[in-house]
């Protein structure tokens, strides 16, 4: 009898629209191939295409590989827990926050070699009015720089993408009344934004909090509740390394459950796509899914 392993099986899944993604399937193929992975290609021509082609593969395959970027991570998000395969990630997009948080190297070799490791981890995923992200769910300001930061201004400019839709998002920015319920706590927030993070990062290497952690079984929040808009260039480099809860103008909090409400509806961003509104109900699904990642 032969002790051989057989090879694992993948359903690679690269969405061509991603800035990276035309370009770099070729080479994740064959990178995939030399790793002895046999693979299987699907459709990821859109979001409920993407879906069905995982749920499809349920049960002929190992995993599923998917290239893209963190709205394509998104997009995949309820087929991979509907059908528990095991997440290989790709990262083709622009900002790659997902794969930031994960310690996923960002080059195709790297990224390959963390699947062909086959070192699954379990990682918890946020919720909000029935709708997962990876990453952050928001409202406010950063509602504004997901409707700037369009295609073309991504596949121009990268990860600086960001910051001109930001710069352009807050000159038009205005403070809103929210209220926050959570742990059985009531807050009253004025506020440009709130945000609602699962993962470390996000918007382009944007640190939610800066001991956040994607399998703590936390949801951590912010609000940015600054009355001078000036101030934001000035606590910049606080929010990319996670540090903005020492400012006097940003309320945090921590928790597992909450409700954001507003006196009228407005939009909800998960993880760069505006998918639902308040009143917003947030929750934590601990472990929910698995993906392939360094340790620790």
């Amino acid at each position: 009898m032969s002790d051989t392993k057989p090879a694992p099986r993948a359903l690679l899944l690269v969405n061509a629209k991603s800035r990276s993604g035309a370009s770099a399937a070729g080479e994740a193929e064959a990178a995939l191939r030399e790793a002895g992975i046999q693979i299987t290609h699907g459709d990821c021509g859109d979001g409920e295409s993407l879906r069905e082609a995982i749920r499809a593969a349920s049960g002929t395959v190992d995993m599923i590989v998917l290239g893209g970027g963190d709205g394509t991570m998104n997009s995949a998000a309820p087929a991979l827990r509907e059908t528990g395969l095991p997440l290989g990630i790709l990262p083709l997009g622009t900002a790659n926050d997902l794969a930031r948080t994960l310690g996923i190297p960002l080059d195709i070799p790297g990224a390959v070699s963390v699947i062909a490791a086959g070192q699954a981890r379990a990682v918890d995923l946020g919720e909000v009015n029935g709708h997962l992200f990876f990453n952050v769910a928001s409202i406010g300001l950063s509602v504004a720089v997901a409707r700037e930061l369009s295609g073309e201004v991504k596949q121009r400019w990268g990860r600086l993408g960001y910051a001109i839709a930001t710069a352009r998002a807050v000159w038009r920015a205005r403070p809103f009344a929210a209220e926050l319920r959570f742990d059985g706590k009531r807050r009253i927030l004025r506020t440009l934004q709130v945000a609602v993070g699962n993962g470390r990062h996000y918007g382009g290497g944007m640190t939610v909090e800066q001991d956040a952690a994607i399998d703590d079984g936390r949801l951590d929040l912010y609000s940015i509740e600054a009355r001078r808009l000036w101030k934001l260039a000035l606590v910049y480099p606080l929010f990319r390394t996670g540090r903005h809860r020492l400012l006097a103008d940003v309320r945090t909090a921590s928790f597992t459950e909450a409700e954001i409400r507003t006196r009228r509806p407005m939009p909800v961003n998960t993880d760069g796509e505006v998918t639902t509104q308040t009143p917003a109900r947030f929750r934590v699904l601990r472990g929910a899914l698995r993906v392939f990642a360094p340790e620790g």
